[in-house]
């Protein structure tokens, strides 16, 4: 029962990473409808439509370091439930939108509040996590941002912008009714001495019968000892080497184009000439999406992270030079709707891999005093990637063409394999501190 418990209330956590799915998914189905000037009393230009589309990103970027600082004096929760505010003020700012600034401050400030929960839902979810379902509840954060996306797709293909924009921004206030019952993550309650807390809390979440684990009592007596300042623990060899591992999974993740593939679903869709309504084809990528992320979470404490990231790199290469070779003999061939099924491949094994264990590996390789600010380093990376993805996609799909740009995409998948393979260690079943002392070690 007790391990139901953190279950339930993980998934309850990463209700944020839903809000920030329908915020990724949002520009798919709105895109013709803005464009065409149906959705608002104006129309942007294509430069406006670009910073509508990417400019999320940015904000993303602008918000994992001071969620990184907030998580760490105010705690997981209380950062969490923080972020219903901003997230609501941009929804509203989107729904009654005069001008194109509205809607650009609105998808800055969605992509602010969002993106905190890239760094604060994972680290909570593994800290209340018993060792053996760590990378179970890593992966929640991921399966709830599919889940945002494929509620996004399907609400936009159904129902009118206004209602649309509606219903994703009621997201935000289910969310803080929901997770406000749960407790706060008994690490961050003994890191900053609250032991009795921390125990109701580790008791809540496994049960009366929880035993007060030695990783807990560990991280309670840092307080005893001198505290490190932020030069010396970012300075450690573990965490130099972590910070380097984690940044290569959040740029492989993103350059190997997923948020090229969201983003522009609906007119990559359109043309390729599908036989599929592209609103329709875009359903269908996210519940492939959806589908693909289960294996994750089943076999991610099975395989292993590494074996599940090769095995990502390996299909997402693949499909992405199919997809490149394919472009160039769409229209000559009608055989667009070969686009569609190699999508869906390209999803399957991003999702299978690239797309939730950089998240997950963000709670697991930094140790506790460092994990904060060294994983909202690391998440505010990512955003700058997927910011310079979804800005320059367009422009080079419009200059040298999809051919070409998928082709750059399967390069960089294949190096994703090889670089895993030669540098990446395995966390699976590891405490953080034998993480910690393996990225520590000297090589002969």
């Amino acid at each position: 029962m007790g391990r139901i418990i953190a279950y339930i209330a993980g998934l309850l956590a990463t209700q944020g990473a839903f809000c920030l799915g329908t915020v990724i998914g949002w520009s798919g189905p709105m895109e013709a409808s803005i464009k065409d000037g149906s959705a608002y009393k104006f129309k942007p230009n294509i430069v406006e439509w670009g910073l509508i589309g990417s400019l999320m990103t940015l904000g993303g970027a602008c918000s994992c370091v001071p969620t990184g600082i907030l998580i760490d004096r105010m705690g997981r929760k209380v950062t969490m439930l923080s972020m219903v505010l901003p997230l609501t003020i941009g929804w509203l700012l989107i729904i009654f939108a005069q001008h194109v600034g509205m809607l650009v401050m609105g998808r800055f400030l969605l992509g602010f509040s969002g993106a905190s929960y890239c760094v604060s839902a994972p680290m909570y979810n593994t800290e209340i996590a018993e060792l053996s379902a760590r990378g179970i509840m890593g992966c929640f954060f991921q399966l709830q941002v599919v889940l945002g996306i494929l509620y996004a797709f399907i609400m936009g293909a159904f129902v009118s912008s206004f209602y649309f924009n509606i219903a994703c921004a009621i997201c935000p206030v289910i969310f803080f009714l929901f997770f406000i019952w749960m407790p706060e993550s008994p690490v961050f309650l003994a890191q900053k001495g609250k032991i009795e807390r921390a125990k109701k809390s580790l008791q809540f979440l496994h049960g009366k019968n929880a035993a007060w684990s030695d990783e807990i009592k560990d991280i309670s007596g840092v307080q005893e000892t001198e505290k490190e300042s932020v030069g010396k623990m970012l300075s450690r060899k573990s965490t130099i080497k972590g910070l380097l591992l984690s940044i290569m999974l959040m740029f492989f993740q993103q350059f190997t184009g997923i948020n090229a593939v969201i983003f522009y679903s609906t007119s990559m869709f359109a043309m390729a000439k599908t036989h599929i309504e592209p609103k329709f084809s875009t359903i269908v990528i996210g519940v492939v999406q959806l589908l693909a992320i289960v294996p994750s979470i089943l076999l991610v404490e099975r395989l292993g992270r590494k074996i599940l990231l090769l095995f990502s790199a390996f299909l997402m290469g693949t499909s992405l030079l199919l997809m490149s070779l394919g472009f160039g003999y769409l229209h000559t061939f009608n055989i667009g709707w070969l686009a569609l099924i190699d999508v869906c491949c390209f999803i399957i094994g991003f999702s299978v891999g690239f797309g939730p264990i950089p998240w997950l590996m963000i709670g697991e390789l930094f140790a506790e005093d460092v994990k904060a600010l060294a994983g909202s380093v690391s998440g505010t990376t990512n955003w700058l990637f997927a910011f310079v993805v979804t800005m320059v996609f367009p422009l080079l799909n419009d200059y040298i063409g999809p051919t070409v740009c998928f082709g750059i995409f399967s390069v960089i998948a294949a190096l994703a394999f090889i670089l895993v393979l030669i540098l990446l260690p395995e966390t699976k079943g590891k405490t953080l501190d034998e993480i910690a002392a393996k990225l520590g070690e000297k090589r002969g």
